[in-house]
């Protein structure tokens, strides 16, 4: 696992004013890959005046203070530090109410998605992995950080982003993860639909669309509702050998890779279920369905 001389350098000056500091989040899943990691997120055990001092000599943006953290920067572009934290009770499904700073780096890991998610990296100390995210990594699992049902109640755009992760990384989820984010997929409702568009248009994009669809498809309701209404519509036809939603995501799964287009075969068939009809033969016909 190889950083950016921006990491490094933030680490280092980190350290030599006596605070750890760790790569951490997606930019170490996705170096454990063999995948470049765009961009670096840094956990330390610095507050964030002390992270303001430490890079006092370079432009810094307090993107997000309350939180602890600090956008630093750097020759090839920013990288964010963060204060290790613990979060506050969540009220919203979406936000903590209040964050606690910490000065435990596991209890920092402890509060985060999923377990490919939850590892730190150190030039020297090595890979830091308190819930077996390597191993999940390596066997291509997704897996909730602790109890997926409380995972997910917190915040639940964590279950949108549990398919956006299956489509792009051709992961799958772990039964119990997977049957958490089934069951509570209608909390995406308190999401505000600037997020889910994000979560959908990535989802849609990713090699894994179709395992993902069809694997978890209250969650593809919660974000597009119409499409509810097509699952499990046999169509009757001998044209179409799937249902209506079968039919629809294994025809995205073969549109080309371009948002629009997959957009518009994700869309195209939603007026379906509402024009049905059947002639005297019993075959079934959607006449108007555009």
């Amino acid at each position: 696992m190889h950083l950016s001389p921006d990491a490094l350098l933030a680490i280092e000056r980190l350290e030599k004013h006596g605070y750890e500091a760790f790569v951490v989040g997606g930019a170490v899943r996705d170096m454990l890959r063999g995948v470049h990691a765009d961009d670096i997120d840094i956990t330390t055990s610095a507050l964030p005046h002390e992270i303001l001092a430490v890079f006092s000599d370079r432009r810094t943006i307090p993107t997000g203070l309350q939180h602890g953290t600090i956008t630093v920067l750097f020759d090839d572009g920013p990288v964010e530090i963060t204060t290790y934290r613990r979060d506050g009770e969540y009220t919203d499904h979406r936000h903590p109410a209040s964050v606690a700073f910490t000065a435990s780096l596991t209890e920092d890991l402890a509060r985060r998605d999923f377990t490919v998610n939850a590892m730190a990296f150190h030039p020297t100390r090595g890979l830091i992995d308190p819930f077996g995210g390597r191993h999940d990594l390596e066997q291509h699992v997704l897996r909730a950080v602790g109890d997926p049902y409380t995972r997910f109640r917190e915040d639940a755009l964590r279950i949108a982003r549990l398919v956006r992760f299956m489509s792009v990384l051709r992961f799958t989820a772990d039964d119990t993860t997977a049957d958490a984010a089934r069951t509570l997929a209608p909390l995406l409702d308190k999401v505000a639909a600037e997020r889910k568009r994000v979560e959908l248009c990535k989802c849609l994009l990713g090699d894994g669309f179709l395992s993902a669809a069809v694997s978890m498809p209250t969650v593809l309701f919660a974000l597009v509702p119409h499409l509810e209404a097509t699952y499990d519509f046999e169509q009757h036809n001998p044209h179409h050998e799937f249902d209506v939603y079968e039919h629809t995501v294994r025809a995205v799964d073969k549109a080309d890779r371009d948002l629009i287009v997959r957009l518009a075969v994700l869309l195209h068939d939603l007026g379906k279920p509402s024009t049905y009809s059947e002639d005297e033969n019993g075959v079934g016909h959607f006449y108007g369905h555009a």
